[in-house]
């Protein structure tokens, strides 16, 4: 009886959220996180979604060469169940660990929600991993079982040492026969289709386990339970504007939390389609003829993809988009304008990062300021933290811990897993500290500023270079920037702009004479760039950019500095 008491209280919730979707305001005086002790997302609100709608697509992925795969509810709910009493029979036990490396295939989902109904734990990862990564999460995330492609199998070879114990190993796409020591996937499909749970699941009992992708230090280790990313991403849910049945594209790799944010939970909360498309490059144009053809309601994107598109005449396709979204970094005006100008949506952008589910965002039908990522979302209060933490209107992004109304933020991680010592870093004085820095007008609206280590001074003035980047993508030879502090003799540090070219612009002088004459006019002068350099920028496997090895190469350059190869100063 507990169990569907806080069953219908997620639902209600949800129903809320859903009802106000146009109304922000409403939907934050009136939303409340739903207050559960038993939970399974998968048993509880997915396999209900099924029996409700049981012919309602719920996956979709189409493959660049044509084929395509569609799966409903009932069609997942089923194979769910298979996959959770074979896994069961080979031994992964409630609280265990699964490394699930796989990339965007229907047994990536089979997975996730067979491993919810178990209790198993998961810890997503990219197949893009190498093999220190591996090593790193085996011996860290103490993995019970291995869950990837057959063809991966040898990158595995020697890792089971690094395990905390005996390794379970499972392989899909086996073909003839699997990798010696492995179990072929596709022998789930004779389990047994009816799912029995050994008892509830505790919403309090560990569900997910990210590492982090590592911008500035060794990746983190973040926990999150039954209850902080299915019910947390309600949030996330009522920022994309999801409505039930929408075809859903989230332009994402599996292995990091964007994905599990809205290929996942987000998208399947509001009862909508997840769309995928695999293609081994991304490809602007084949991307937007994918987008027409296929009716896409929704579309989530990196900054990085939306660049891309706008590189092309967007007009050439008749897009049907209702809600376009864009999140992991911030994203420039220039490139919102000139997808609203050609499709008439507006890219609403969102916050949050992987130890959280969405907390700030431009959700549908509100007003918007270019620049600006938004307002707080429903259950969550926000505030800007000074260096001595004190309320202002430039500070840290800060989540209230104990907000007397809202209490804990949901979607708010565990903890670190691997640290306690972080985690109260984090959580202390009650508030959880992103270390991202923002702005706030008198209207609410927060703009972002910058990672607090990215943030620089320059002769005396602090530079935010998300500010800089955002000018600087409105020159048509630049395709992506980031800007850091560069060692000055005179002013301490200047900025300097790392600078990747569109296509068909030369790196010579030049070009680079262009681009600080049409900055010199939109920036103050104490903000100029001073210096550029053009170059491939240091990314991430997720493709978020490393800044901290630019600023360390900048940082170990002598003085007077002299301009290298590639490098142009002004003034």
């Amino acid at each position: 009886m507990t169990a569907l008491l806080d069953a219908g209280a997620f639902r209600a919730a949800r129903d809320l959220l859903l009802a106000q979707r146009l109304n922000r305001d409403r939907a934050c005086a009136d939303f409340r996180w739903p207050r559960m002790t038993h939970f399974n997302w998968a048993l509880d609100h997915f396999d209900a979604l099924a029996r409700e709608h049981p012919d309602a697509p719920a996956l979709w992925i189409v493959a660049d060469g044509g084929g395509e795969q569609r799966l409903t509810f009932a069609d997942l709910t089923r194979r769910s169940d298979q996959v959770a009493n074979w896994l069961r029979a080979l031994g992964v036990q409630r609280g265990e660990r699964v490394l699930l490396m796989l990339g965007n295939e229907v047994p990536l989902w089979e997975t996730m929600l067979a491993c919810i109904k178990l209790g198993a734990v998961l810890i997503p990862a990219t197949p893009l991993l190498a093999r220190d990564d591996l090593i790193d999460r085996l011996d860290r995330g103490r993995v019970r079982a291995v869950v990837t492609a057959a063809g991966n199998a040898t990158r595995f070879d020697g890792l089971e040492v690094h395990a905390p114990g005996p390794l379970l190993k499972i392989a899909i796409d086996c073909g003839a026969a699997p990798p010696v020591g492995w179990h072929d996937f596709d022998t789930s499909r004779a389990a047994d289709a009816a799912f029995v749970p050994a008892q509830a699941t505790r919403v309090d009992e560990p569900l997910l386990l990210y590492f982090t992708s590592g911008t500035t230090s060794k990746p983190k280790l973040v926990e999150h339970s039954h209850q902080s990313y299915p019910v947390g991403h309600l949030s996330t849910m009522f920022w994309t504007g999801l409505q039930p049945g929408d075809i859903h594209w989230n332009i994402s790799s599996p292995g990091w939390g964007k994905h599990a944010w809205s290929s996942f939970f987000a998208p399947w909360n509001a009862g909508a389609c997840v769309f995928v498309f695999n293609i081994d490059r991304f490809d602007a144009r084949r991307a937007m003829q994918i987008l027409a053809e296929k009716k896409i309601d929704t579309l989530c994107a990196p900054p990085t993809v939306w660049r891309l598109l706008i590189q092309h005449d967007l007009g050439a396709w008749p897009v049907r988009l209702r809600e376009a979204l864009s999140a992991g970094e911030p994203l420039n005006p220039e490139v919102i304008e000139k997808v609203r100008t050609a499709w008439g949506v507006t890219i609403r952008d969102g916050f949050g990062q992987t130890e959280t589910t969405a907390q700030i965002g431009n959700p549908p039908g509100q007003p918007l300021k270019y620049g600006s990522m938004g307002r707080p979302l429903p259950g969550h209060r926000v505030v800007l933290l000074d260096a001595e933490d004190h309320e202002a209107d430039e500070g840290e992004i800060c989540l209230v811990l104990d907000d007397p109304v809202l209490g804990r933020p949901m979607g708010l991680m565990v903890g670190y897993a691997d640290s306690a010592e972080k985690t109260t870093e984090v959580m202390r004085g009650g508030h959880y500290r992103t270390g991202d820095v923002a702005r706030r007008d008198a209207e609410g609206y927060i703009t972002y500023v910058g990672r607090a280590d990215d943030v620089f001074k320059a002769s005396d003035y602090r530079i935010s270079p998300f500010e800089l980047e955002s000018v600087l993508i409105e020159h048509p030879a630049v395709a992506e920037a980031a800007v850091v502090p560069s060692p000055d003799a005179l002013r301490l540090a200047v900025p300097k702009a790392c600078v990747v070219l569109a296509a068909g612009h030369a790196a010579d002088a030049a070009t680079a004479a262009s681009i600080f004459n049409f900055t010199r006019q939109k920036l103050a002068p104490y903000k100029r760039i001073r210096r550029i350099e053009f170059m491939d920028l240091p990314k991430t496997i997720s493709g978020k950019i490393r800044r901290v090895e630019l600023r360390r190469a900048e940082a170990a350059r002598p003085l007077p500095a002299v301009a290298a190869e590639g490098e142009f100063f002004d003034g």
